[in-house]
């Protein structure tokens, strides 16, 4: 397999498996908050942000990986 593809791939692995551990740890903070104010668990304007930009990272990731992949080969 060409090294620039493997690291796209190892890249998309990375980046999914960033933006899955961001949105549990938001998602546990969230309920937390919930349970001690007794309110609706749902994501404030900060915790959207932070999702947006940990996905917006995790889209360059590949295409990074696979750069760094192919110039290490």
């Amino acid at each position: 397999m060409h090294p620039a593809i493997q690291g796209a791939l190892i890249g998309a692995g990375v980046g999914l498996f960033l933006v899955g551990a961001e949105y549990l740890l938001l998602r546990q903070a969230v309920n937390e908050r919930a349970r001690r104010f007794k309110r609706k668990a749902e994501f404030d304007v900060t915790e959207r942000r932070r999702m947006i930009s940990m996905s917006r990272f995790a889209v360059l990731l590949p295409a990074g990986f696979a750069l760094a992949f192919w110039l290490v080969s």
